[in-house]
């Protein structure tokens, strides 16, 4: 610990020496800029603490530990905190905990999430601090990180006394990386505190682009698709005949070489993630392994691929999925298709009037910091995300956490001097927010 303050004292000290001198904030809001910063060792410390358990989405013991440790530091807050378990969807569970306020603020929904995606099985389990400002380990940004940045916002609206006046709830699920079935039941306590606020704050990571720290006003989708092709069997020697036919490889091929050409627009990528076809083709429980066996001179009966599609608004994904359906249906002599949507998926959180305002409010923000303004992120840039269940109900803003790089891979980094700088942000944004009165509804 002591280590670890001496590191961040100097490091911090060397960060916050380089701001513009913050003459716009309240005394208030200057109390959390010196709360988030006093707190600083003791946040890196408890992120050193969280990434130290594993906590992959299958791993739902670890899952729960990381709840314990989570409910540990919010009900002193001043939170009702409760575990929902969801053995019903193949999964751990979710921390759900509310805050009651003076009932007159915008309700604000905080959302971030426990699990990662190293398993107890991967090789990259523990925290390590790293030459300069930087620390690595399973999630030390996505999500663990995002969390660390929740909290210390709290204890700083805590200490200024903005706490006591927010009605706040927060959803931090324990699946984000792997959705439980069926994510109608995964989801529910999600959408329905999406329902009840008034403002959702996503505290995933922060994204720069060449340097500039942007604003993720809106999330495309995340849906997958399959696409099995059969036809008929036989010598090679046939193929292309009126009696064999085309075979299911040529057939698969045709759709997805139609799918390159005709299905490009603004704000959608659809890849094929996973490809087999032969005499015989199988695919896993989990859908992530094929087999296939064949010869050269023998006709394919059987092909399969998997991709995933996504877009930046419901109306686009259904758009595109009867595009992709046409396509599938135009076969080749002798063969057959069809496409399948998986059920669930992320939807898209459009780029809205209402999200935009947030982040009009958060350069407000920045410019009371003495910090530069934060342009909207193009969405292409972004990943799919838990915000984007709730996102169709209430306004909505992505990347309040820190600032990583390598997520979902080892080596995962976290740039240690943004956790500061984002924990100032949100309790000053949140502070504001739940100054504003509330929609009436």
């Amino acid at each position: 610990m002591a280590r670890i303050g001496r590191f961040f004292g100097l490091s911090l000290l060397m960060a916050t020496a380089a701001l513009p001198a913050q003459a716009a904030l309240t005394p208030a809001e200057k109390t959390m800029t010196r709360t988030v910063e006093a707190d600083n060792a003791a946040t890196v410390a408890l992120l050193e603490q969280l990434v130290n358990v594993n906590s992959g989405s299958r791993n739902l013991p670890g899952v729960t530990k990381v709840g314990e440790m989570m409910k540990a530091q919010l009900a002193p807050l001043g939170f009702d905190v409760r575990w929902v378990p969801m053995q019903a969807a193949g999964r751990a569970g979710h921390i759900v905990a509310t805050h009651k306020g003076n009932g007159r603020g915008k309700r604000l929904l905080l959302i971030g999430h426990l699990d990662t995606v190293f398993e107890p099985d991967s090789p990259f389990q523990r925290f390590a601090l790293k030459d300069g400002n930087k620390a690595e380990g399973p999630g030390v940004g996505d999500d663990k990180g995002g969390m660390v940045v929740m909290l210390a916002a709290l204890r700083a609206m805590k200490a200024a006394g903005t706490l006591a006046k927010a009605d706040i709830e927060i959803v931090l699920t324990g699946d984000e990386e792997d959705v439980g079935d069926p994510v109608e039941v995964a989801r529910a306590d999600l959408i329905a505190a999406g329902k009840r606020a008034d403002v959702a704050l996503d505290f995933e990571g922060l994204v720069r682009d060449n340097g500039r720290d942007m604003g993720s006003i809106a999330r495309r989708s995340s849906n997958s698709w399959t696409v099995r092709a059969s036809g008929n069997s036989g010598h090679s020697s046939g193929i292309f005949s009126e009696k064999v036919g085309y075979g299911a490889v040529y057939e698969l091929v045709r759709i997805l070489d139609a799918f390159r050409r005709d299905l490009p627009e603004t704000n959608l990528t659809y890849n094929i993630g996973l490809i087999a076809g032969g005499s015989t083709q199988t695919t896993d429980a989990e859908g992530i392994r094929m087999t296939a066996t064949g010869k050269g001179n023998i006709i394919a009966p059987v092909a399969e691929a998997r991709g995933d599609l996504r877009t930046l608004s419901q109306e686009q994904t259904e758009r595109v999925k009867a595009k992709m359906a046409a396509i599938v249906a135009q076969h080749l002599h002798g063969t057959s298709a069809a496409i399948e949507f998986e059920k669930g998926g992320y939807p898209a959180m459009a780029p809205t009037e209402g999200n935009r305002a947030i982040l009009a409010a958060l350069n407000g923000v920045n410019k009371d910091l003495g910090l530069p303004e934060m342009p909207p992120l193009d969405p292409l840039k972004r990943g799919a995300g838990d915000v984007s269940f709730v996102a169709n109900d209430v306004d909505s803003f992505a990347g309040m956490g820190p600032y990583s790089t390598g997520d979902h891979a080892p080596g995962e980094t976290v740039d240690l001097s943004s956790i500061p700088l984002q924990a100032k942000r949100a309790a000053i944004l949140m502070s504001r927010l739940a100054a504003e009165p509330h929609a009436k509804r």
